[in-house]
């Protein structure tokens, strides 16, 4: 948890970017087979990590995002900047770019 705060002190995301870690990846099929990591896509499901101020439109009001940290998104299957910390891989997306949230 102390690592998740000092990286969110560290990166903070500017106007209405979202910083998501994904999930893991899933090794083994229902049906107890395993398969190597290399040939198994990425998840689409992530937690938000921090979340920025948001967008500002023309006339200069400031819109709140919708999403705050904790929460579990679906992601697109491509998109989003690669961010690597500390040897762990995190994604900046656009709030626009997020499909859903789970409740």
């Amino acid at each position: 948890m102390f690592r998740t705060t000092a990286l969110c002190r560290s990166l903070a995301p500017l106007a209405d970017r979202i910083l998501v870690r994904r999930a893991a990846k899933e090794v083994q099929t229902a049906g107890g087979l395993y398969l190597p990591t290399d040939k198994v896509k990425n998840p689409n499901e992530a937690e938000v990590i921090a979340v920025g101020p948001g967008m500002r439109d023309v006339t200069g009001n400031q819109h709140a995002p919708t999403l705050k940290v904790g929460d579990k998104v679906l992601l697109p299957e491509y998109g989003g900047t690669s961010v690597k910390i500390d040897d762990e891989e995190y994604f900046l997306f656009r709030e626009d770019d997020i499909l859903g949230k789970f409740e």
